[in-house]
Protein backbone atom coordinates (compact mmCIF):
# COMPACT_ATOMS: atom_id res chain seq x y z
CA UNK A 1 0.00 0.00 0.00
CA UNK A 2 1.58 3.17 -0.84
CA UNK A 3 1.71 6.18 1.31
CA UNK A 4 -1.02 8.39 -0.98
CA UNK A 5 -3.40 5.44 -0.43
CA UNK A 6 -3.14 4.98 3.03
CA UNK A 7 -3.51 8.46 3.71
CA UNK A 8 -6.93 8.30 1.28
CA UNK A 9 -8.41 5.46 3.98
CA UNK A 10 -7.68 7.76 7.04
CA UNK A 11 -9.23 10.75 5.58
CA UNK A 12 -11.99 8.53 4.22
CA UNK A 13 -12.44 7.63 7.34
CA UNK A 14 -12.36 11.26 9.10
CA UNK A 15 -15.06 12.41 6.20
CA UNK A 16 -17.53 9.30 6.86
CA UNK A 17 -18.09 10.36 10.81
CA UNK A 18 -18.45 13.58 10.18
CA UNK A 19 -21.39 12.84 7.14
CA UNK A 20 -22.87 10.64 9.87
CA UNK A 21 -23.25 13.02 12.36
CA UNK A 22 -25.38 15.42 10.53
CA UNK A 23 -27.56 12.53 8.61
CA UNK A 24 -28.13 11.37 12.46
CA UNK A 25 -29.94 14.60 12.73
CA UNK A 26 -31.50 15.48 9.66
CA UNK A 27 -34.15 17.56 10.04
CA UNK A 28 -32.30 19.82 13.00
CA UNK A 29 -29.81 19.90 10.30
CA UNK A 30 -32.09 21.33 7.89
CA UNK A 31 -33.77 23.66 9.96
CA UNK A 32 -30.06 25.29 10.80
CA UNK A 33 -29.34 25.47 7.17
CA UNK A 34 -32.65 27.59 6.53
CA UNK A 35 -32.09 30.11 9.29
CA UNK A 36 -28.57 30.16 7.90
CA UNK A 37 -29.21 31.36 4.35
CA UNK A 38 -32.80 33.65 5.71
CA UNK A 39 -29.87 35.01 7.88
CA UNK A 40 -27.33 35.98 5.04
CA UNK A 41 -29.58 37.16 2.49
CA UNK A 42 -32.12 39.11 4.75
CA UNK A 43 -30.62 42.51 3.60
CA UNK A 44 -30.45 41.05 -0.20
CA UNK A 45 -33.02 42.70 -2.56
CA UNK A 46 -35.05 39.06 -2.72
CA UNK A 47 -34.93 39.02 1.06
CA UNK A 48 -36.40 42.33 1.46
CA UNK A 49 -38.99 42.33 -1.36
CA UNK A 50 -39.69 38.72 0.73
CA UNK A 51 -39.84 39.94 4.26
CA UNK A 52 -36.80 37.46 5.56
CA UNK A 53 -36.58 39.47 8.79
CA UNK A 54 -40.10 38.35 9.48
CA UNK A 55 -39.33 34.29 8.90
CA UNK A 56 -39.20 32.22 11.48
CA UNK A 57 -40.42 29.09 10.70
CA UNK A 58 -40.81 26.40 7.44
CA UNK A 59 -44.04 27.44 7.23
CA UNK A 60 -43.42 30.92 7.20
CA UNK A 61 -40.88 30.14 4.47
CA UNK A 62 -43.29 28.58 2.33
CA UNK A 63 -45.85 31.31 2.78
CA UNK A 64 -43.45 34.32 1.90
CA UNK A 65 -41.23 32.53 -0.60
CA UNK A 66 -43.11 31.31 -3.94
CA UNK A 67 -42.18 28.51 -6.41
CA UNK A 68 -40.04 29.86 -9.45
CA UNK A 69 -38.59 28.24 -12.33
CA UNK A 70 -36.29 29.90 -14.22
CA UNK A 71 -38.39 32.16 -15.86
CA UNK A 72 -40.19 33.09 -13.06
CA UNK A 73 -36.36 34.08 -11.17
CA UNK A 74 -35.23 35.46 -14.34
CA UNK A 75 -36.11 39.43 -13.30
CA UNK A 76 -33.81 38.82 -10.38
CA UNK A 77 -31.04 36.98 -12.29
CA UNK A 78 -30.65 39.44 -15.18
CA UNK A 79 -30.15 42.52 -12.80
CA UNK A 80 -27.60 39.62 -11.23
CA UNK A 81 -26.23 39.35 -14.49
CA UNK A 82 -26.04 43.03 -15.43
CA UNK A 83 -23.43 43.43 -12.89
CA UNK A 84 -25.63 44.78 -9.18
CA UNK A 85 -24.71 43.44 -5.94
CA UNK A 86 -26.79 41.97 -2.73
CA UNK A 87 -29.86 41.05 -5.45
CA UNK A 88 -30.23 37.19 -4.85
CA UNK A 89 -27.19 37.08 -2.36
CA UNK A 90 -24.67 39.26 -0.46
CA UNK A 91 -22.24 40.52 -2.71
CA UNK A 92 -21.88 39.18 -6.24
CA UNK A 93 -20.96 35.88 -7.76
CA UNK A 94 -18.09 34.13 -8.28
CA UNK A 95 -19.49 32.47 -11.45
CA UNK A 96 -22.35 31.76 -13.71
CA UNK A 97 -23.01 28.21 -14.67
CA UNK A 98 -24.39 28.85 -18.49
CA UNK A 99 -26.71 25.97 -19.52
CA UNK A 100 -29.27 25.89 -22.53
CA UNK A 101 -32.76 27.48 -21.49
CA UNK A 102 -36.14 26.54 -23.14
CA UNK A 103 -38.05 29.50 -23.58
CA UNK A 104 -35.61 32.15 -22.72
CA UNK A 105 -32.33 30.91 -24.39
CA UNK A 106 -29.22 30.86 -21.99
CA UNK A 107 -29.73 30.53 -18.54
CA UNK A 108 -27.30 32.10 -16.00
CA UNK A 109 -27.02 29.89 -12.64
CA UNK A 110 -24.66 31.64 -9.82
CA UNK A 111 -22.03 29.90 -8.12
CA UNK A 112 -20.89 32.61 -5.32
CA UNK A 113 -17.55 31.76 -2.79
CA UNK A 114 -20.41 30.14 -0.27
CA UNK A 115 -21.79 27.82 -3.11
CA UNK A 116 -19.05 26.43 -4.80
CA UNK A 117 -16.58 24.53 -2.19
CA UNK A 118 -19.58 22.53 -1.84
CA UNK A 119 -19.75 21.01 -5.15
CA UNK A 120 -16.33 20.02 -5.15
CA UNK A 121 -16.25 18.11 -1.72
CA UNK A 122 -19.44 16.46 -2.87
CA UNK A 123 -17.35 15.05 -5.32
CA UNK A 124 -14.56 14.02 -2.84
CA UNK A 125 -16.72 12.97 -0.50
CA UNK A 126 -18.35 10.57 -3.27
CA UNK A 127 -15.07 8.85 -3.47
CA UNK A 128 -13.98 8.97 0.19
CA UNK A 129 -17.33 7.07 1.32
CA UNK A 130 -16.39 3.99 -1.39
CA UNK A 131 -12.94 4.39 -0.08
CA UNK A 132 -14.23 3.42 3.84
CA UNK A 133 -16.94 0.90 2.67
CA UNK A 134 -14.35 -0.74 0.43
CA UNK A 135 -11.40 -0.57 1.78
CA UNK A 136 -10.17 0.06 -1.93
CA UNK A 137 -7.88 3.05 -2.66
CA UNK A 138 -5.25 1.54 -4.91
CA UNK A 139 -6.55 4.02 -7.79
CA UNK A 140 -5.20 7.05 -6.10
CA UNK A 141 -2.02 5.84 -7.65
CA UNK A 142 -3.36 5.96 -11.04
CA UNK A 143 -4.89 7.68 -13.73
CA UNK A 144 -7.75 9.44 -13.70
CA UNK A 145 -9.93 11.01 -16.52
CA UNK A 146 -12.97 13.17 -16.30
CA UNK A 147 -15.01 13.80 -19.48
CA UNK A 148 -16.13 17.59 -18.89
CA UNK A 149 -16.98 20.53 -20.95
CA UNK A 150 -14.14 22.94 -21.37
CA UNK A 151 -12.65 24.90 -18.90
CA UNK A 152 -12.26 28.25 -20.87
CA UNK A 153 -14.00 30.75 -19.22
CA UNK A 154 -15.90 34.02 -20.76
CA UNK A 155 -17.06 37.01 -18.62
CA UNK A 156 -19.95 39.14 -18.31
CA UNK A 157 -19.65 42.21 -16.42
CA UNK A 158 -16.98 41.25 -14.71
CA UNK A 159 -18.49 37.71 -13.56
CA UNK A 160 -16.71 34.68 -15.37
CA UNK A 161 -19.00 32.28 -16.74
CA UNK A 162 -19.18 29.11 -18.56
CA UNK A 163 -19.91 25.33 -18.33
CA UNK A 164 -20.72 23.74 -14.18
CA UNK A 165 -18.10 21.19 -15.36
CA UNK A 166 -15.74 23.51 -17.09
CA UNK A 167 -15.81 26.09 -14.07
CA UNK A 168 -15.10 22.95 -11.57
CA UNK A 169 -12.08 21.79 -13.66
CA UNK A 170 -10.62 25.06 -12.12
CA UNK A 171 -10.46 23.32 -8.64
CA UNK A 172 -9.19 20.14 -9.12
CA UNK A 173 -7.12 19.68 -5.97
CA UNK A 174 -3.65 19.85 -6.77
CA UNK A 175 -2.86 16.57 -4.95
CA UNK A 176 -4.81 15.33 -7.72
CA UNK A 177 -3.63 17.30 -10.53
CA UNK A 178 -0.39 14.73 -11.37
CA UNK A 179 -3.20 11.99 -11.78
CA UNK A 180 -5.76 13.99 -13.49
CA UNK A 181 -6.31 13.57 -17.49
CA UNK A 182 -6.55 14.87 -19.78
CA UNK A 183 -4.07 17.73 -20.67
CA UNK A 184 -5.61 21.69 -20.15
CA UNK A 185 -4.90 21.90 -23.93
CA UNK A 186 -6.89 18.94 -25.09
CA UNK A 187 -9.48 19.48 -22.33
CA UNK A 188 -10.13 23.04 -23.96
CA UNK A 189 -11.06 21.71 -27.21
CA UNK A 190 -14.76 22.38 -27.82
CA UNK A 191 -15.84 20.44 -30.52
CA UNK A 192 -16.87 17.20 -28.65
CA UNK A 193 -15.93 14.46 -31.11
CA UNK A 194 -12.53 15.67 -31.82
CA UNK A 195 -11.83 15.87 -28.40
CA UNK A 196 -13.02 12.59 -27.88
CA UNK A 197 -10.23 11.38 -30.55
CA UNK A 198 -7.80 13.44 -28.47
CA UNK A 199 -8.45 12.00 -25.20
CA UNK A 200 -8.39 8.37 -27.30
CA UNK A 201 -4.77 8.96 -27.75
CA UNK A 202 -3.65 11.17 -25.18
CA UNK A 203 -4.50 8.41 -22.43
CA UNK A 204 -4.65 5.13 -24.46
CA UNK A 205 -1.19 4.29 -23.45
CA UNK A 206 -1.97 5.64 -19.60
CA UNK A 207 -2.48 3.48 -16.53
CA UNK A 208 -6.41 4.92 -16.46
CA UNK A 209 -8.42 4.00 -12.72
CA UNK A 210 -10.85 5.98 -12.58
CA UNK A 211 -12.79 7.57 -15.37
CA UNK A 212 -15.96 9.66 -14.80
CA UNK A 213 -19.00 11.06 -16.67
CA UNK A 214 -22.51 10.50 -17.93
CA UNK A 215 -22.67 6.84 -19.55
CA UNK A 216 -23.99 8.23 -23.17
CA UNK A 217 -20.86 10.30 -23.60
CA UNK A 218 -18.16 7.81 -21.75
CA UNK A 219 -19.62 5.33 -24.34
CA UNK A 220 -18.81 7.42 -26.79
CA UNK A 221 -15.18 7.30 -25.69
CA UNK A 222 -15.29 3.59 -24.64
CA UNK A 223 -16.15 3.05 -28.49
CA UNK A 224 -13.13 4.93 -29.66
CA UNK A 225 -11.02 2.61 -27.43
CA UNK A 226 -12.11 -0.44 -28.66
CA UNK A 227 -11.58 0.24 -32.25
CA UNK A 228 -7.95 1.81 -31.68
CA UNK A 229 -6.75 -0.71 -29.72
CA UNK A 230 -9.43 -4.03 -31.02
CA UNK A 231 -10.02 -5.41 -27.38
CA UNK A 232 -11.97 -4.63 -24.76
CA UNK A 233 -11.24 -1.17 -22.53
CA UNK A 234 -10.99 -3.71 -19.52
CA UNK A 235 -7.92 -4.88 -21.25
CA UNK A 236 -6.39 -1.87 -22.23
CA UNK A 237 -6.82 -0.51 -18.86
CA UNK A 238 -5.97 -3.57 -16.68
CA UNK A 239 -6.51 -1.61 -13.61
CA UNK A 240 -9.53 0.24 -14.66
CA UNK A 241 -12.28 -0.64 -11.45
CA UNK A 242 -13.90 2.46 -10.87
CA UNK A 243 -16.57 4.41 -13.04
CA UNK A 244 -18.00 7.45 -11.58
CA UNK A 245 -21.58 8.55 -13.00
CA UNK A 246 -24.22 11.10 -12.76
CA UNK A 247 -26.60 13.31 -15.21
CA UNK A 248 -28.75 9.61 -16.42
CA UNK A 249 -29.60 6.02 -14.83
CA UNK A 250 -26.68 3.76 -15.41
CA UNK A 251 -29.04 0.26 -15.49
CA UNK A 252 -29.88 0.93 -19.12
CA UNK A 253 -25.87 1.55 -20.55
CA UNK A 254 -24.81 -1.02 -18.04
CA UNK A 255 -24.78 -4.48 -20.57
CA UNK A 256 -23.43 -2.59 -23.42
CA UNK A 257 -20.66 -1.08 -20.62
CA UNK A 258 -19.90 -4.49 -19.22
CA UNK A 259 -19.52 -5.56 -22.83
CA UNK A 260 -16.86 -2.54 -24.34
CA UNK A 261 -15.10 -3.25 -20.79
CA UNK A 262 -15.36 -7.03 -20.95
CA UNK A 263 -15.91 -7.50 -17.14
CA UNK A 264 -17.50 -5.73 -14.36
CA UNK A 265 -16.61 -2.54 -12.21
CA UNK A 266 -17.86 -0.99 -9.43
CA UNK A 267 -19.32 2.20 -10.03
CA UNK A 268 -20.52 5.87 -8.01
CA UNK A 269 -23.73 7.27 -8.94
CA UNK A 270 -23.36 11.55 -8.59
CA UNK A 271 -26.23 13.77 -8.73
CA UNK A 272 -24.97 17.28 -9.22
CA UNK A 273 -26.18 20.20 -11.16
CA UNK A 274 -25.29 23.62 -12.13
CA UNK A 275 -28.04 24.50 -9.03
CA UNK A 276 -26.25 22.47 -6.56
CA UNK A 277 -24.95 19.02 -5.78
CA UNK A 278 -27.31 17.10 -4.10
CA UNK A 279 -26.71 13.68 -3.28
CA UNK A 280 -24.03 10.62 -4.23
CA UNK A 281 -24.28 7.21 -4.11
CA UNK A 282 -22.36 6.75 -0.25
CA UNK A 283 -22.82 2.73 -0.28
CA UNK A 284 -22.07 0.00 -2.75
CA UNK A 285 -24.83 -2.06 -0.65
CA UNK A 286 -27.78 0.31 -0.43
CA UNK A 287 -29.89 1.51 -3.04
CA UNK A 288 -29.84 5.34 -3.58
CA UNK A 289 -27.71 8.10 -3.01
CA UNK A 290 -27.53 10.54 0.31
CA UNK A 291 -29.02 13.36 0.18
CA UNK A 292 -26.76 15.99 1.06
CA UNK A 293 -28.77 18.31 3.94
CA UNK A 294 -25.52 20.09 5.48
CA UNK A 295 -24.09 21.25 2.43
CA UNK A 296 -25.82 24.93 2.38
CA UNK A 297 -29.52 23.86 0.45
CA UNK A 298 -32.67 23.72 2.11
CA UNK A 299 -35.17 21.02 -0.03
CA UNK A 300 -38.85 20.92 -0.15
CA UNK A 301 -40.56 18.43 -1.66
CA UNK A 302 -43.41 18.41 -4.15
CA UNK A 303 -45.77 15.08 -4.51
CA UNK A 304 -45.54 14.86 -8.49
CA UNK A 305 -49.52 14.34 -8.52
CA UNK A 306 -50.04 17.61 -6.23
CA UNK A 307 -47.56 19.77 -8.16
CA UNK A 308 -50.27 21.24 -10.79
CA UNK A 309 -52.99 21.55 -7.95
CA UNK A 310 -53.49 24.88 -5.74
CA UNK A 311 -56.35 23.07 -2.82
CA UNK A 312 -56.05 26.71 -1.03
CA UNK A 313 -54.86 29.24 -3.71
CA UNK A 314 -51.26 28.82 -2.13
CA UNK A 315 -50.13 26.61 -4.44
CA UNK A 316 -49.02 22.76 -4.26
CA UNK A 317 -48.68 21.60 -0.96
CA UNK A 318 -44.84 21.95 0.03
CA UNK A 319 -43.45 19.04 2.21
CA UNK A 320 -39.86 19.47 4.76
CA UNK A 321 -37.65 16.45 5.10
CA UNK A 322 -39.30 15.03 8.03
CA UNK A 323 -42.46 14.82 6.46
CA UNK A 324 -41.71 12.67 3.25
CA UNK A 325 -42.64 9.46 2.59
CA UNK A 326 -40.59 6.31 1.11
CA UNK A 327 -41.45 5.59 -2.71
CA UNK A 328 -43.41 8.77 -3.54
CA UNK A 329 -42.09 11.06 -6.85
CA UNK A 330 -41.48 13.98 -5.46
CA UNK A 331 -40.69 17.70 -7.05
CA UNK A 332 -37.19 19.00 -6.05
CA UNK A 333 -37.66 21.99 -4.92
CA UNK A 334 -34.13 24.42 -3.27
CA UNK A 335 -33.40 26.86 -1.71
CA UNK A 336 -29.57 27.72 -1.66
CA UNK A 337 -26.17 29.86 -0.74
CA UNK A 338 -25.80 30.90 -4.38
CA UNK A 339 -29.01 32.93 -3.72
CA UNK A 340 -31.72 30.34 -5.52
CA UNK A 341 -35.25 30.36 -3.60
CA UNK A 342 -37.94 27.96 -3.88
CA UNK A 343 -36.69 27.40 -7.13
CA UNK A 344 -37.92 23.93 -9.02
CA UNK A 345 -34.85 22.81 -10.73
CA UNK A 346 -37.44 20.41 -12.84
CA UNK A 347 -35.81 16.60 -11.00
CA UNK A 348 -38.52 14.33 -9.60
CA UNK A 349 -37.25 11.97 -6.94
CA UNK A 350 -38.25 9.04 -4.94
CA UNK A 351 -36.87 8.17 -1.24
CA UNK A 352 -35.63 4.05 -1.12
CA UNK A 353 -34.10 5.10 2.53
CA UNK A 354 -34.89 7.57 5.47
CA UNK A 355 -32.21 6.85 7.80
CA UNK A 356 -30.59 7.78 6.14
CA UNK A 357 -31.93 9.94 3.37
CA UNK A 358 -31.53 8.62 -0.01
CA UNK A 359 -32.53 9.23 -3.35
CA UNK A 360 -33.04 8.38 -6.75
CA UNK A 361 -33.87 10.43 -9.68
CA UNK A 362 -37.36 9.31 -11.17
CA UNK A 363 -37.53 11.68 -14.15
CA UNK A 364 -38.21 15.48 -14.90
CA UNK A 365 -41.38 17.13 -13.96
CA UNK A 366 -41.62 18.40 -17.79
CA UNK A 367 -40.49 14.94 -19.29
CA UNK A 368 -43.46 12.86 -19.04
CA UNK A 369 -45.91 11.21 -20.90
CA UNK A 370 -49.57 11.53 -20.18
CA UNK A 371 -51.00 11.54 -23.45
CA UNK A 372 -53.91 9.43 -22.04
CA UNK A 373 -53.44 10.12 -18.38
CA UNK A 374 -51.15 7.56 -17.76
CA UNK A 375 -48.33 9.86 -16.36
CA UNK A 376 -45.36 7.65 -17.44
CA UNK A 377 -42.18 8.77 -15.75
CA UNK A 378 -38.93 8.52 -16.61
CA UNK A 379 -37.95 5.50 -13.66
CA UNK A 380 -40.86 3.82 -15.24
CA UNK A 381 -39.48 3.15 -18.88
CA UNK A 382 -35.84 2.57 -17.63
CA UNK A 383 -37.00 -0.15 -15.21
CA UNK A 384 -39.47 -1.73 -17.89
CA UNK A 385 -36.33 -1.91 -20.10
CA UNK A 386 -34.41 -3.02 -18.10
CA UNK A 387 -36.72 -5.92 -16.97
CA UNK A 388 -36.83 -6.56 -20.88
CA UNK A 389 -33.55 -7.32 -21.48
CA UNK A 390 -32.77 -9.47 -18.33
CA UNK A 391 -31.61 -12.75 -19.19
CA UNK A 392 -31.41 -11.81 -22.50
CA UNK A 393 -27.91 -10.65 -24.64
CA UNK A 394 -29.59 -7.29 -26.07
CA UNK A 395 -27.87 -3.91 -25.57
CA UNK A 396 -29.05 -0.60 -26.00
CA UNK A 397 -26.79 1.90 -26.15
CA UNK A 398 -29.61 4.83 -26.07
CA UNK A 399 -33.56 5.57 -26.29
CA UNK A 400 -36.61 7.47 -25.69
CA UNK A 401 -40.03 7.19 -25.87
CA UNK A 402 -42.99 9.24 -27.27
CA UNK A 403 -46.91 9.16 -27.77
CA UNK A 404 -48.19 8.09 -31.21
CA UNK A 405 -51.30 9.78 -30.68
CA UNK A 406 -52.90 9.80 -34.64
CA UNK A 407 -51.67 6.71 -36.07
CA UNK A 408 -52.03 5.42 -39.82
CA UNK A 409 -54.34 2.94 -38.24
CA UNK A 410 -55.11 1.10 -35.12
CA UNK A 411 -55.31 2.81 -31.71
CA UNK A 412 -52.78 5.00 -30.50
CA UNK A 413 -49.66 3.89 -28.81
CA UNK A 414 -46.08 4.47 -27.19
CA UNK A 415 -43.22 4.25 -29.22
CA UNK A 416 -39.84 3.65 -28.23
CA UNK A 417 -37.29 4.46 -30.48
CA UNK A 418 -34.65 3.03 -29.39
CA UNK A 419 -30.67 2.44 -30.32
CA UNK A 420 -29.55 -0.94 -30.11
CA UNK A 421 -25.96 -2.31 -29.92
CA UNK A 422 -25.83 -3.44 -33.44
CA UNK A 423 -22.11 -5.53 -33.32
CA UNK A 424 -22.77 -8.90 -32.16
CA UNK A 425 -25.67 -10.21 -30.56
CA UNK A 426 -27.10 -6.62 -29.05
CA UNK A 427 -30.34 -6.42 -31.14
CA UNK A 428 -33.04 -8.52 -30.42
CA UNK A 429 -33.68 -11.61 -32.59
CA UNK A 430 -37.75 -11.04 -32.55
CA UNK A 431 -38.66 -7.57 -32.69
CA UNK A 432 -41.99 -8.01 -31.56
CA UNK A 433 -41.44 -10.14 -28.79
CA UNK A 434 -39.18 -8.27 -27.48
CA UNK A 435 -41.72 -5.24 -28.01
CA UNK A 436 -44.29 -7.81 -25.95
CA UNK A 437 -41.63 -7.95 -23.07
CA UNK A 438 -41.57 -4.52 -22.96
CA UNK A 439 -44.80 -3.97 -23.05
CA UNK A 440 -46.09 -6.22 -19.78
CA UNK A 441 -43.22 -4.63 -17.80
CA UNK A 442 -44.38 -1.26 -18.58
CA UNK A 443 -47.58 -2.67 -17.90
CA UNK A 444 -46.28 -3.56 -14.38
CA UNK A 445 -44.77 -0.33 -14.20
CA UNK A 446 -47.70 1.99 -14.31
CA UNK A 447 -51.57 0.59 -13.35
CA UNK A 448 -52.79 3.78 -15.64
CA UNK A 449 -50.73 2.14 -18.50
CA UNK A 450 -52.44 -1.73 -17.87
CA UNK A 451 -55.56 0.19 -17.23
CA UNK A 452 -55.13 1.77 -21.27
CA UNK A 453 -54.13 -1.43 -22.83
CA UNK A 454 -57.09 -3.43 -20.76
CA UNK A 455 -59.55 -1.02 -21.76
CA UNK A 456 -58.49 -1.14 -25.45
CA UNK A 457 -57.40 2.88 -25.41
CA UNK A 458 -54.21 2.15 -26.55
CA UNK A 459 -52.10 -1.11 -28.05
CA UNK A 460 -49.40 -2.47 -26.94
CA UNK A 461 -45.71 -0.66 -27.53
CA UNK A 462 -44.06 -0.51 -31.01
CA UNK A 463 -40.49 -0.37 -31.05
CA UNK A 464 -38.88 1.76 -34.12
CA UNK A 465 -34.68 1.28 -34.09
CA UNK A 466 -32.58 4.19 -34.67
CA UNK A 467 -29.87 3.66 -37.15
CA UNK A 468 -26.40 3.26 -35.52
CA UNK A 469 -25.16 6.97 -33.78
CA UNK A 470 -28.51 8.46 -34.87
CA UNK A 471 -29.05 9.44 -31.42
CA UNK A 472 -25.57 11.27 -31.37
CA UNK A 473 -26.43 13.05 -34.85
CA UNK A 474 -29.63 14.13 -33.43
CA UNK A 475 -27.63 15.90 -30.55
CA UNK A 476 -25.07 17.65 -33.20
CA UNK A 477 -27.95 18.92 -35.11
CA UNK A 478 -29.41 20.52 -32.86
CA UNK A 479 -25.66 21.63 -31.15
CA UNK A 480 -25.90 19.39 -28.02
CA UNK A 481 -23.38 16.74 -29.02
CA UNK A 482 -20.91 16.23 -25.37
CA UNK A 483 -20.68 17.77 -22.34
CA UNK A 484 -23.34 17.73 -20.02
CA UNK A 485 -26.17 17.32 -22.29
CA UNK A 486 -28.18 14.21 -22.68
CA UNK A 487 -31.21 12.96 -24.39
CA UNK A 488 -34.85 13.29 -22.16
CA UNK A 489 -35.76 9.43 -21.40
CA UNK A 490 -39.43 10.56 -22.52
CA UNK A 491 -41.65 13.38 -24.34
CA UNK A 492 -45.27 13.98 -24.54
CA UNK A 493 -45.06 15.43 -28.28
CA UNK A 494 -43.20 13.94 -31.29
CA UNK A 495 -40.62 16.91 -31.56
CA UNK A 496 -37.75 14.55 -30.62
CA UNK A 497 -38.76 11.46 -32.77
CA UNK A 498 -39.56 13.08 -35.84
CA UNK A 499 -35.96 14.43 -35.77
CA UNK A 500 -34.27 10.99 -35.52
CA UNK A 501 -32.58 8.49 -38.17
CA UNK A 502 -34.37 5.40 -38.58
CA UNK A 503 -33.54 2.32 -40.11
Amino acid sequence: MSIKSFAAKLFAHKIYQKTQKWAAEPVATQQKVLQQLIAQASTTQFGKDHHFESIKTEKDFAKQVPIRDYEALKPYVDRVVQGEADILWKGKPLYFAKTSGTTSGAKYIPLTKESMPYHIEAARNAILHYIHETGKADFVDGKMIFLQGSPLLEEKNGIKLGRLSGIVAHFVPKYLQKNRMPSWDTNCIEDWETKVNAIVEETFHENMAVISGIPSWVQMYFEKLHQKGGKPVGEIFKNFNLFIYGGVNYEPYRAKFENLIGRKVDSIELFPASEGFFAYQDSQKEKGMLLLLNSGIFYEFIKSDEFYTDPDGSGPRRYTIGEVELNVNYVLIISTNAGLWGYNIGDTVQFKSLKPYRVIVSGRIKHYISAFGEHVIGKEVESALQEAIIGTSIRINEFTVAPQITPVEGLPYHEWFIEFDSEGSGEPEDLENFAEALDNAMRKQNMYYDDLIVGKVLQKVVVTKVVKNGFQEYMKSIGKLGGQNKIPRLSNDRKIVDLLKRE
